[in-house]
């Protein structure tokens, strides 16, 4: 009769003084190729090849390397996951890097201790936030990991406080937006490193210690297919195609639609950023924009950094402003506004300035450049020329408290404006104080009477006028003076 195989044991006296004096460090960047080295011999994937940001741990007694932990981004899409943790889409876009995938979990050979790896997972665990946050600016809220269940049970995640969440679909990663099915699926298991995480993570607003890694995430195209339609037709019409045809890779219309939607949702830095943006695009996006293909395949080109700059360069300004403004309307509807603000900005790595005018709800009406030579002053005149500011109020910073442009909002445009005025502007302060200060009216004939209230004006006497023949009743008869209202003495008759 064969013997009965134990599956567990409890660790001897020695063993159990390992794990009492067991240390959870990180892999030093001088040790990092030994680290690798290990894994791609020992590991069952034999590889050390991992994504994004990245940390090693390896679990040390006395000097020597019982087992090594390697962690990496997190998994861009994982249904179970997601799922799981309850956000949508775009948050897990943007809120992504607060996950962490345990990529890689090695015990070296002739190191198989009981209880090593459940002990070495809660030491990793138990730091793997604030190493995090010291190595990439920002901590980890929720830890996932894969698991091959025809080779291992997941025991260690188990008792670590691991949840399985179920399988994978079976899919392995081969290019950027390409995948390929494999007859593998694994196991997926996550832990919540903080309590509420997942509730947190998929919230309207990050907690502030979380928010800064929505701040860093760059901006994405999420257009669909007829919202570029309509601003390509606009930009078709009314902007013309200034290139030869025969070299036209992307048209200008596209192009500019797609600085548009750049723009729209955030990217400000030139043409690098733009061309980053556009490396977001789907394929589908990408042919809404009908930009051609890659010669002898079905795959659309995206446009680099140098295409967007030579566009820039001599696309007609004034046209794609009238286009925009248009579109915005077409898209809006038309504003209904009562306030205009006009502010300089410097368009930052262009070396351009620019004044721009916007409503009170942020909506934009319209910008002009800053020539060389000259400032924001005669170039606001010109943004206001532009505008309708019949029964609007003009808002304006202390640099354009002018006479000039407070008569063109007035006499030309119709409007009103609320204009500030600064310390350094002695003459309009002084002039501002002593029309605000309370003071008589002028000419005043009781200046030197302190007992009248100093904006009270008493009405002067008034001559009497001439009795007209035949009124002697004194008691109904007005008097010439508002304060008379003495009775005159009747006259007594004669003879």
């Amino acid at each position: 009769m064969s013997e009965k195989k134990t599956r567990y044991r409890r660790p001897t006296t020695d063993e159990q003084q390992v794990l009492e004096e067991l240390r959870i460090e990180l892999v030093r960047p001088e040790e990092l190729a030994q680290c690798k080295a290990l894994l791609e011999k020992e590991h069952y994937l034999h590889s050390a090849q991992l994504v994004g940001e990245q940390l090693y741990y390896v679990a040390v007694w006395k000097g020597q390397w019982l087992a090594i932990g390697a962690w990496c981004a997190a998994a861009l899409h994982l249904k179970a996951r997601d799922l799981f943790i309850g956000w949508t889409d775009e948050q897990r876009r943007r809120r992504l890097a607060l996950l962490a995938n345990n990529a890689r979990l090695l015990v070296l050979s002739s190191c198989h201790y009981p209880n090593l790896v459940s002990r070495f997972m809660k030491g990793m665990l138990g730091r793997l936030a604030a190493d995090w946050q010291a190595a990439w600016g920002h901590p980890v809220a929720l830890v996932e990991t894969f698991v091959d269940p025809y080779l291992f049970q997941g025991t260690a995640y188990k008792v670590s406080g691991w949840s399985q969440l179920g399988e994978t679909s079976g899919w392995k990663r081969s290019a950027v937006d390409y995948y390929l099915a494999h007859t593998r699926p694994k196991q997926v298991w996550v832990r919540e490193l903080e309590n509420r995480a997942c509730e947190r993570l998929r919230a309207a607003q990050l907690p502030p210690q979380w928010a800064e890694v929505e701040a860093r995430v760059s901006p994405r195209c999420t257009a669909r297919q007829e919202e570029i339609g309509s601003l390509l037709e606009r930009l078709e019409q009314d902007v013309p195609e200034f290139r030869r045809k025969q070299a036209l890779g992307y048209p200008v219309a596209g192009l500019l639609a797609l600085i548009a939607m750049a723009l729209f949702s955030g990217v400000r830095h030139g043409p690098q950023d733009l061309a980053d943006y556009a490396a977001t695009l789907s394929q589908n996006q990408l042919r809404a924009l009908r930009f051609r293909y890659v010669p002898g395949t079905r795959r659309v080109r995206c446009p680099q950094k140098t295409t967007f700059g030579r566009v820039l360069a001599s696309v007609d300004a004034a046209a794609v402003e009238r286009v925009l403004l248009l579109w915005q309307d077409q898209v809006l509807g038309c504003a209904q506004n009562g306030l205009v603000l006009i502010d300089g900005k410097d368009i930052r790595h262009a070396d351009v300035k620019v004044v721009n005018a916007v409503s009170e709800h942020g909506r934009w009406l319209g910008s002009t450049v800053i020539p060389e030579k000259t400032n924001e002053i005669p170039v606001a005149r010109q943004q206001l020329a532009k505008l309708d500011l019949v029964g609007k109020i003009v808002v304006a910073d202390a640099l354009h408290t002018q006479t000039e442009t407070a008569r063109q909002i007035l006499f030309e445009g119709g409007g009103d404006y609320l204009f500030t005025v600064k310390a350094n502007q002695k003459e309009l302060v002084n002039t501002l104080e002593t029309l605000l200060t309370e003071q008589r009216f002028s000419p005043s004939t009781h200046a030197e009477d302190a007992r009248l209230h100093a904006r009270t004006q008493l009405r002067p006497p008034r001559n009497p006028r001439p009795r007209l023949p035949g009124k002697l009743t004194a008691t109904n008869r007005l008097s010439g003076s508002a304060h008379d209202c003495t009775p005159q003495t009747t006259r007594a008759p004669q003879g």
